[in-house]
C-alpha cells in the first residue's frame, strides 16, 4: 500500500513539474549552474554574481550595438549578468571564457577526460618542495587593443584579486605567500611579500605559503583570467561593464552589450593563439523557454541549452526531427542533502545512515530528470580526477533504516525540518515533497519550511540551517574543489550548516592539499571520502546530471565543456549559413 501511494505521488509530481514548465535542478542548481560555476545555494534558482547592486543599470545599451552584422555569428541564449569582470562574478562566465585567457587551460580529450595544457604560460617548472612555480610566458602576445602582454600583468591580476573591493574570487590567490598581508593592507603588493616575482617580461615566479597540489588546476578557472594593467586601471569601475574597455587576449572581442537584451562578441582575427572559426557570437537574453524553442526552430538560435529550457526537453527528445541533433555531456558535480550535526538527533550516525538508506535516489532521478544522470555515492562525482568507482553503493533499504532508527532509540521516528528557499523552482519543491514522503516511510515526520533566500543564506552560513538540498559543480578538475570546500575546516563545515564533527578527518582533508605525490594524494582523498560519507554519513549524495544541448544545422565543432557547464569555449565552433 505504501509503495503504491508513494509511486502515485511521484508520478503526480512529475506531471506537476511538466505542467508548470519546470524540470530544472532540484533546488538552486539549474539556474546557477547553467551559468557555469559552483553553486551551493539551498533550493533556490537565484544567481550570485558577487557584483554591487548598482552595476547593472550602468551597462545600458552600448553605442554601435546595432551596427554589427551578426548574420554569420554563432547564436545562442546567454546569461543576463550585471557585470562580466572575471574577478567580480562567480556565475557569468561567457565573457571571461571567450574574451580572456589564463596562464593554464583545461583541454577536453576525445574520451571525455581532461588535462591541463599551456596557455599564456607556455611551460612551467615546479620546485621539488611544491612551493615555487616558475611560469615561462608566451612572447608576442597582444591584448585586443594592441597592448603587449607581459609578466607585470600577471602580478597585477593577482594583486587585484586580493584588493579590488568587488572581487569575489580572491580565494584563487589565497595560497600565495603574503596574500593575507596584501588583503589586510599590511603590504601593497605580492611582489613585496615575495609571493610573486617578475623575473623578466616573460618569466614570473609564484611562491606559495605551503604546498598546494591543486594550484595549477585552480589557475584554469575564469576568475584567474589575466588582465591588462593599464587598460583595467584606466577603466575603473567600468571594466566588466563597458565593452570598449573590457579587454583580454582571447579569441573573441567583447563588442557590445544591450542590457537585458543581447551581448555580442566579434572574432579576434589577430589572436595570438589563432583566429576563431566563426565570425562572432551573439548571446541573446531570452528568459522564456517556449520562446527559446520557437527561436531555435525558426533558425534564430544555433544552439539551445536544455538546462535553460527544461520544459522543452521531452519535446526535443521525442522529436524524430531533432533527437539526432542532441549533444550531451555530464555535469561534473553532485546533488546532495545535508545533515546538520548540531541538530538533534542528527548528531547520531545511526540516524544519519537511516536517512541515507531510506531514500530511493534512482526513483528521484527518474522522476525529476527522466533518469538522465548517474547516482553518486560520495563527494567526488563522475568525471572528476579522483572519482572512486569502487566506492560502495548507498543501498535503498527501508527495513534496514527502520532498524537503525530503533537501535538509536527512535523507533517511533522524530520530527525533521526541511528548509527550502522561497526562490526555488517547482523541481526543488517536488524534491522536498518526495524526501518528506520517503522519510515518512520510516517514521520521520518532515515539515518543509520556506525561507526567503537572503535569510536562508545567512542562516546557513551561521551553521544553523536545517536539512536542505543543494549541489556543487566543479570549478576546476581536482578533488580539493570538493573535499576542502565542504570538509577542509570547521569553518567550512559550519558555513554550509553541516557542522561535521570528525576532527581527524577534517585535519586530514586539510593536510591532503599539501601532498605532492599525486597518487598518494588521490588515495588519501578516496580513503577520506569513504570515512566522511560512507562511515560517518555526513551528507546524502544523490546524483549528477547529464547536460543536453540541441545543435542547429550547419554548426560544427561544438562540444560540451569538460565540466558540463552551460558556458563553453567557442573558438572551434563554425557556422555555415
Amino acid at each position: 500500500m505504501k509503495k503504491r501511494s508513494l509511486s502515485f505521488m511521484m508520478a503526480a509530481l512529475m506531471v506537476g513539474s511538466m505542467a508548470t514548465g519546470c524540470g530544472s535542478a532540484s533546488n538552486q542548481a539549474a539556474t546557477t549552474q547553467a551559468a557555469g560555476g559552483s553553486s551551493d545555494t539551498a533550493t533556490t534558482a537565484a544567481k550570485d554574481s558577487g557584483a554591487g547592486s548598482d552595476t547593472g543599470a550602468s551597462a545600458g545599451t552600448t553605442e554601435g550595438a546595432t551596427d554589427i552584422d551578426t548574420s554569420t555569428f554563432f547564436k545562442l541564449v546567454g546569461d543576463n549578468p550585471d557585470i562580466v569582470d572575471p574577478q567580480c562574478t562567480s556565475d557569468y562566465y561567457a565573457i571571461p571564457m571567450n574574451c580572456f585567457d589564463r596562464l593554464v587551460e583545461v583541454k577536453k580529450n576525445d574520451d571525455g577526460t581532461s588535462e591541463l595544457v599551456p596557455s599564456l604560460a607556455k611551460s612551467w617548472d615546479i620546485s621539488s618542495d611544491g612551493l615555487t612555480y616558475t611560469f615561462h610566458l608566451e612572447e608576442g602576445v597582444k591584448y585586443q587593443n594592441g597592448a603587449d602582454f607581459t609578466a607585470s600583468d600577471v602580478l597585477y591580476t593577482f594583486n587585484r584579486l586580493l584588493t579590488y573591493p568587488k572581487s569575489v574570487n580572491d580565494d584563487i590567490a589565497d595560497g600565495i605567500k603574503g596574500a593575507q598581508d596584501v588583503k589586510d593592507g599590511k603590504a601593497k603588493s605580492l611582489a613585496e611579500t615575495g609571493g610573486i616575482t617578475v623575473v623578466d617580461d616573460h618569466t614570473v615566479q609564484f611562491t606559495l605559503e605551503s604546498p598546494y597540489a591543486a594550484f595549477l588546476a585552480e589557475l584554469t578557472v575564469p576568475g584567474a583570467s589575466i588582465l591588462d594593467e593599464d587598460t583595467t586601471e584606466a577603466a575603473g569601475d567600468q571594466f566588466g561593464i563597458d565593452p570598449s574597455v573590457t579587454i583580454g587576449t582571447g579569441p573573441f572581442i567583447f563588442s557590445s552589450w544591450t542590457f537585458n537584451s543581447e551581448m555580442i562578441l566579434t572574432a579576434n582575427k589577430d589572436c595570438w593563439s589563432g583566429a576563431p572559426k566563426c565570425d562572432g557570437i551573439d548571446f541573446k537574453i531570452v528568459p522564456d523557454e517556449e520562446t527559446q524553442r520557437m527561436m531555435f526552430e525558426n533558425g534564430e538560435l544555433d544552439l539551445l541549452d536544455l538546462d535553460n529550457a527544461p520544459s522543452q526537453v521531452d519535446y526535443f527528445l521525442q522529436s524524430d526531427k531533432y533527437k539526432d541533433s542532441i549533444v550531451q555531456g555530464p555535469r561534473v558535480g553532485v546533488y546532495y542533502v545535508t545533515f546538520n550535526e548540531n541538530i538533534e538527533p542528527l548528531q547520531d550516525v545511526k540516524v544519519r545512515k537511516a536517512l541515507q538508506m531510506s531514500i530511493d535516489r534512482q526513483a528521484i532521478l527518474d522522476a525529476l530528470y527522466g533518469g538522465r544522470g548517474q547516482l553518486e555515492n560520495g563527494i567526488l562525482p563522475h568525471g572528476l580526477i579522483g572519482y572512486n568507482a569502487d566506492l560502495p553503493e548507498i543501498k535503498y533499504d527501508v527495513e534496514g533504516a527502520k532498524k537503525l532508527l530503533a537501535d538509536a532509540g527512535y523507533a517511533d521516528g522524530f520530527d525533521l525540518e526541511l528548509d527550502l528557499s522561497s526562490d526555488s523552482d517547482a523541481t526543488g519543491k517536488n524534491l522536498m515533497d518526495i524526501l518528506s514522503s520517503m522519510w515518512g516511510e520510516i517514521g520521520v515526520r518532515c515539515t518543509v519550511k520556506t525561507i526567503d533566500e537572503a535569510t536562508l543564506q545567512d542562516t546557513k552560513h551561521n551553521g544553523e540551517l536545517g536539512t536542505y538540498s543543494s549541489s556543487w559543480s566543479a570549478d576546476f578538475n581536482d578533488p580539493d574543489n570538493f573535499m576542502y570546500t565542504f570538509f577542509g575546516s570547521d569553518a567550512n563545515t559550519k558555513f554550509r550548516s553541516l557542522n561535521y564533527k570528525n576532527e581527524d578527518a577534517i585535519s586530514r582533508v586539510n593536510a591532503a592539499r599539501s601532498i605532492v605525490d599525486e597518487d598518494a594524494r588521490i588515495k588519501e582523498y578516496q580513503d577520506l571520502e569513504k570515512i566522511i560519507i560512507q562511515d560517518d554519513a555526513a551528507w546524502l549524495p544523490l546524483y549528477s546530471k547529464e547536460h543536453l544541448f540541441v545543435v542547429g544545422p550547419g554548426v560544427t565543432g561544438f562540444s560540451v565543456s569538460w565540466n558540463g557547464w552551460s558556458n563553453g569555449y567557442y573558438r572551434d565552433v563554425a557556422v555555415a549559413r
